[in-house]
């Protein structure tokens, strides 16, 4: 049991930078980015190629990084200039990306057994907090940049950003490309982490990346950009947590993509159902008040 904790704790950390660049398009830009689960195996093809060529693990991950914001350029470019909608675009590029990814790799899978990597021999539970933490902080200050302000205006109101002279083409390619770079960090992180990187890796990274967002709101709040980002974070770990948990209980590994759907509408059907159950909550409230008031009125007429 605490060896499932400890790996889910880990695994939701490592999760979590993917999270992060989620939150970015689907809740700043509101750009339903499916490049994501393209991306994710993208970062983790590169640092697995260059690590196991003798590439020191550093630049292997910085540069698995690169690669996820060329790749959210291109869908960035593909909406903004080729003037494809934005959820085709991300879906083509995700295609794209798979034989993209298959020629960055030469073959389906790349085991990393006997690599150093920047996990080996490194204690995940205290330097991952760390790791996550710079890089929320370091999101939550790009978002309060002339840049990252435009880029929240560019998702709340494109049009009444563009009165002010912003090109929002610009805006949406930056937001995209940063996003993926930081999906693709998260798949090179995993890679090494898992010893291997495959080409199904990244198969169904939106619907984890979606279920981390909405949970941590869910539970967590999101009134401004340092909370909204660390309830993502947290969220990925809730998230990890309820699947180990899953597990624990009987569910098999196959049924993770359909308890990850079930979760997912559980987060998105629960601030509903919570809002229906206050406004009757309310009503009732009014209800017995009025008649309370009306009782108070008789009992006073019948005084009289």
């Amino acid at each position: 049991m605490q060896d499932a904790l400890t790996g889910s704790l880990e695994l939701g950390m490592l999760y979590a930078i993917m999270a992060l660049g989620v939150y970015l398009t689907f809740r700043i830009l509101d750009f339903p980015d499916l490049t994501v689960d393209g991306s994710f195996t993208t970062g983790g093809a590169i640092a697995a190629v260059l690590i196991s060529s003798g590439v020191s693990p550093a630049l292997a991950t910085l540069a698995a990084f690169g690669g996820g914001l060329v790749a959210g350029a291109c869908t960035g470019l593909l909406h903004t200039k080729g003037k494809v909608n934005a959820l085709l675009s991300g879906i083509l590029m995700m295609i794209a990306l798979y034989s993209i990814n298959l020629r960055i790799m030469g073959k389906a899978n790349i085991p990393l057994l006997g690599e150093d990597t920047l996990l080996t021999d490194v204690p995940l539970l205290l330097v991952m907090p760390i790791v996550v933490l710079v890089v929320k902080f370091a999101l939550d200050w790009f978002l309060h940049t002339d840049l990252g302000l435009a880029l929240r205006a560019t998702g709340d109101n494109p049009r009444m950003i563009r009165s002010f002279g912003v090109n929002t083409d610009n805006t949406i390619i930056v937001g995209v490309s940063l996003s993926n770079g930081l999906v693709a960090l998260s798949g090179a992180l995993i890679a090494q982490y898992s010893a291997f990187a495959e080409i199904t890796m990244g198969v169904g990274m939106i619907v984890i990346g979606l279920a981390s967002v909405i949970i941590g709101e869910a539970l967590f709040g999101a009134k401004t950009v340092f909370r909204a980002t660390l309830a993502v974070v947290l969220g990925a770990i809730v998230y990890r947590l309820i699947v180990a948990m899953a597990l624990r209980v009987g569910l098999e590994p196959t049924d993770m993509k359909l308890m990850t759907a079930l979760i997912v509408i559980g987060a998105l059907t629960l601030p509903m159902i919570r809002g229906k159950l206050r406004q009757k909550s309310v009503i009732r409230q009014r209800a017995a008040d009025l008649e309370n008031s009306r009782a108070r009125k008789v009992s006073a007429g019948g005084g009289r």
